[in-house]
């Protein structure tokens, strides 16, 4: 199967990549902002600029877009660049997928969804509070829209290993292992599912493979708030000089209005592949200071 990984210089994109290269598929990554050694250069914005490389002629089986514009802050004060970067950009990526008949694949968010419920289902009704989440809703409904076989696979907190390790959980073990002096403010009263990187590519070549369509929600087996995930972290990589503290979505006074009570329910997934085995937070941190055991 012909891949084209729209974004995989970054966290999803460049675990989708690794994993469906091991697993024998001909894959081809680009990127926008961000390079790496094993990607191509592709303007999602412009599909007519010149230093695109030459995605056209690849013809992929699918076509897998993972940028976005993520900063939800960001995004409140920045309306048209988070429109050209999450809705225009799915616009142009899905006219690549019909020009060679591609199936598509967007990754959306709990953030189309008001967070008064939680565990969200496929079937459950969306109402985005933020610019961010209104954009990704509208990148849904181009899809939808779109003509194509699709898949939508909505995921929250993703975590794992990328060259950046720009996600929360490499952060913060970044700067626990720096012993450099910081404090990180984060929210009590947000809960999502987070979910490793990794694994969701593991999961997306089983839908891929045997030619699933519609929305997916993938979660792992924790359901945590960002500090009880931060002071997880701690536990495996602990620091007197950082310190994390646990406010109030009100004390924090976002700019962007976030979900409180997020993540998925798996339940669609789990019942489709009941042998398939999610990995959840501590294992992730497990590894990783075994990792930096054996690099000490």
């Amino acid at each position: 199967m012909k891949i084209l990984v729209i974004g995989a210089s970054g966290l999803v994109g460049g675990n989708c990549m690794n994993y469906f290269n091991k697993k024998g598929w001909d894959v081809l990554g680009t990127h926008f902002g961000y390079a790496n050694d094993n990607t191509t250069y592709f303007n999602t914005l412009d599909l007519n600029d010149p230093q695109n490389g030459d995605v056209k002629s690849f013809q992929p089986d699918v076509v897998v877009h993972c940028g976005a514009l993520t900063h939800v802050d960001y995004c409140e004060d920045h309306v048209d660049e988070s429109f050209q970067k999450t809705v225009v950009s799915t616009q142009n990526a899905v006219k690549l997928a019909q020009e060679s008949g591609a199936k598509f694949v967007f990754f959306s968010t709990d953030y189309v969804f008001d967070g008064k419920k939680g565990f969200y289902s496929e079937e459950d009704e969306v109402n985005p509070l933020s610019v961010y989440g209104q954009h990704k809703l509208d990148a849904e409904k181009v899809v939808q829209n779109s003509g194509l076989k699709h898949v939508i696979i909505r995921i929250t907190n993703v975590y794992g290993d990328e060259i950046r390790g720009k996600n929360f959980i490499a952060r913060l073990i970044e700067v626990s292992l720096s012993g450099e002096q910081a404090e990180w403010k984060v929210p009590i009263d947000q809960y999502a599912t987070p979910v490793n990187a990794a694994v969701l590519a593991q999961a997306l070549y089983l839908i891929l493979k045997d030619d699933k369509t519609g929305v997916y929600h993938i979660g792992s087996t924790d359901y945590l708030n960002r500090y009880q995930l931060a002071m997880r972290v701690k536990q495996y990589f602990p620091s007197e000089s950082f310190v994390i503290k646990g406010l109030t979505t009100e004390e924090l006074n976002q700019k962007a209005d976030r979900p409180l009570l997020g993540g998925f329910n798996n339940n669609k997934f789990i019942s489709e592949y009941p042998e398939f085995i999610f990995s959840n937070v501590d294992d992730y941190l497990s590894a990783k200071l075994e990792e930096a055991k054996s690099n000490s």
